[in-house]
């Protein structure tokens, strides 16, 4: 199916809207309130692209779109709407603070236990998760951005009232956000000789490369990186002593949660309330380092800058993330180009080293570090197919552009997903384990950021195909039936082979399907790729046409009623069009061109025609 951001949008809109508002009132159900990374994923799927996209604003209640306004009627009125949601987000900020005033980020029944007979302790289902993390920052951002507009189109005293205690909530748990994001971050240092350390060899080495030969190149590739993260982070005196032995490997990116043992922040002047302990041992996790990223770089969008969201301590802290962000991308990004004749990241599935586990999935968030990397750089064509060809390749596996055999073990990816042991999280109850099941997601995400770095036309309209398999993949797995109507998961409706869908709605799944189509809209506002041999045609077909025009235009007519003249002026327009549009749009100018020297033609002949009569 062809990507229609708008219209796409308006379905998620109208579902959420059927689902979660009542009279104007949001409704919670039984599963709100229970995980902070759920509640904020869900709200997220309605804040985010009413800040991101013009057309689907909602603080400005004048400038609302009729189509916007229609299928949110259950939220209330276009003057309502945004007054509604500053109640829900009120709401939301309130019941994810805790007794002492201090924001909470607990990841809830997003847990679970690795030991069957062992049940999630209550401390457990508090703790904190870099999901949260990252998605408190993108919420927060969003919601100051909304207040800051709306704050000035209401002249309620109550609702002003209302939104300053919002806009100073909000500005407190971005803070404590960020302050868990830099106390999340870890670098885990260990001997090459050891089990962790042979496994990053025969990763990248992928058996071609001696292992003498990839310590060599390792050390000589990220020696700038080790010297970066030794002279700007403060990580403790074993992991700096080890950055500086060379003959050592290392990883960079963020744990699950607080790493145990990590600093307190204490350079914040914003009352933030109690900074918790660490519990999660200091390793990366590839997929808390994507979550971490996407979330982290919407602090210095141009939109945040340009309305000013930030704070002299958040400035300060987006500063030490932004360090953190770059270098996390140069890191594994060089990781999963290792070998030029052979990325590591082409080898698929990936193996992680630290939780020696291996999927497509891993792949997938390789892959997206690799995206963000190419995104920051401008990458090059080659760089660009070699990922295109990794997603093409990710698609098949996963059984999303193939087709599923009997018993197929792709399934799994989908449902019930691909399961982390978060390390440290024994240290309060049983081990605990995380599950991704946007696998489908995670990829047509990635694939139209691809496409919008894209200025290859044979790369972009392979990823635009991919895309729209992708699409056509996720829009038949909304729920058609029951509670939540056309929103996300069942998997079963793709998958017959797979389990019927149990549990709350997978507000991951939805939000990620709306980030899609928000990352659509800008593919799609961006300039098209300008083809030079179109460029060379235009100006040919441009120079013939403007050439026969002025012919035309010395002819005498034979017309009375003045229609000669208006076909002319209407060429004029046409060929003033094409002139200024052929840099940039060649095509367009090419048709432009055309059917001026068609009326062209079509002028002639009727004056040869008359001529002959005379």
């Amino acid at each position: 199916m062809q990507i229609k951001p708008r219209q796409h949008l308006l379905d998620i809109w109208q579902a959420i809207a059927r689902h979660s508002f009542d009279g104007g009132k949001w409704v919670w159900g039984e599963w709100g309130g229970l995980s902070s990374v759920a509640d904020a994923e869900r709200l997220l799927c309605l804040m985010y692209p009413a800040t991101e996209i013009p057309a689907f604003r909602l603080d400005e209640p004048d400038t609302t779109q009729r189509d916007v306004e229609r299928i949110l009627k259950r939220a209330g009125g276009r003057t309502e709407i945004p007054a509604n949601l500053v109640t829900v987000l009120t709401q939301f900020m309130r019941t994810h603070t805790g007794a002492d005033e201090s924001p909470t980020f607990s990841g809830g029944y997003y847990f679970g236990s690795r030991e069957q007979k062992a049940d999630v302790t209550r401390e457990q289902l508090e703790l904190g998760v870099v999901d949260s993390f990252s998605m408190s920052v993108t919420l927060c951002l969003a919601t100051l951005g909304f207040l800051k507009v709306y704050e000035d189109r209401t002249s309620r005293s109550d609702m002003k009232e209302s939104i300053a205690k919002l806009k100073e909530a909000t500005s407190v748990r971005l803070t404590a956000a960020m302050v868990s994001l830099l106390r999340s971050f870890t670098v885990n240092v260990f001997d090459a000789e050891s089990g962790q350390g042979r496994r990053l060899r025969r990763l990248v080495g992928e058996g071609r490369l001696s292992e003498r030969a990839v310590l060599q190149q390792f050390q000589r590739r990220f020696k700038p990186l080790r010297a970066t993260i030794s002279e700007s982070f403060t990580l403790g005196v074993d992991v700096e002593e080890g950055l500086k032995d060379d003959s050592r490997l290392f990883e960079c990116g963020w744990a699950w949660s607080l790493v145990k043992d990590a600093p307190k922040v204490e350079e914040i002047a914003e009352p933030i309330g109690r900074q918790p302990d660490g519990v999660a041992d200091a390793v990366p996790y590839l997929y808390f380092t994507v979550v971490a990223l996407d979330g982290i770089q919407d602090l210095f969008s141009d939109r945040t800058l340009t309305l000013g969201l930030l704070n002299a301590d958040q400035q300060k802290l987006a500063e030490a993330l932004r360090l953190r962000w770059e270098i996390t991308q140069q890191y594994w990004s060089g990781i999963a180009r290792f070998d030029t004749e052979r990325w590591p990241l082409e080898d698929i599935p990936w193996r992680t080293t630290g939780q020696r586990l291996e999927s497509e999935y891993f792949s997938l968030s390789v892959a997206a570090i690799v995206v963000h990397d190419l995104v920051r750089r401008r990458a090059t064509d080659d760089d660009l197919t070699r990922t295109v060809s990794v997603m093409e390749r990710l698609a098949e596996r996963g059984r999303i552009t193939s087709r599923m055999t009997g018993g197929d073990p792709a399934v799994r990816l989908h449902s019930p997903g691909v399961t982390l042991p978060l390390q440290g999280s024994d240290r309060l109850g049983p081990l605990l384990q995380w599950t991704m099941t946007d696998f489908s997601a995670q990829l047509l995400k990635r694939t139209i950021q691809l496409c919008e770095l894209s200025r290859n036309i044979t790369s972009q309209d392979r990823l635009l195909r991919l895309a729209e398999q992708t699409l056509d993949h996720l829009w038949l797995r909304r729920i058609q039936e029951g509670e939540g109507i056309g929103l996300w998961d069942n998997v079963h409706s793709v998958y017959p082979g797979s389990p019927e869908s149990e549990g709350p709605l997978s507000w991951s799944i939805t939000e990620r399907v709306t980030e899609c189509m928000v990352a659509a809209r800008k593919l799609y506002v961006q300039r098209p790729i300008r083809s030079p041999e179109l460029a060379v045609l235009a100006r040919a077909l441009l120079s013939e046409s403007t050439h026969l025009f002025g012919y035309e235009q010395m002819e005498p007519s034979l017309a009375v009623d003045g229609e000669r003249a208006r076909a002319l002026k209407n060429i004029e327009i046409r060929l003033r069009r094409a002139r200024r549009i052929l840099d940039e749009q060649p095509g367009t100018a090419c048709a432009l061109t055309l059917s001026v020297l068609g009326e062209l033609d079509t002028l002639s002949q009727a004056r040869d025609a008359a001529a002959e009569e005379v």
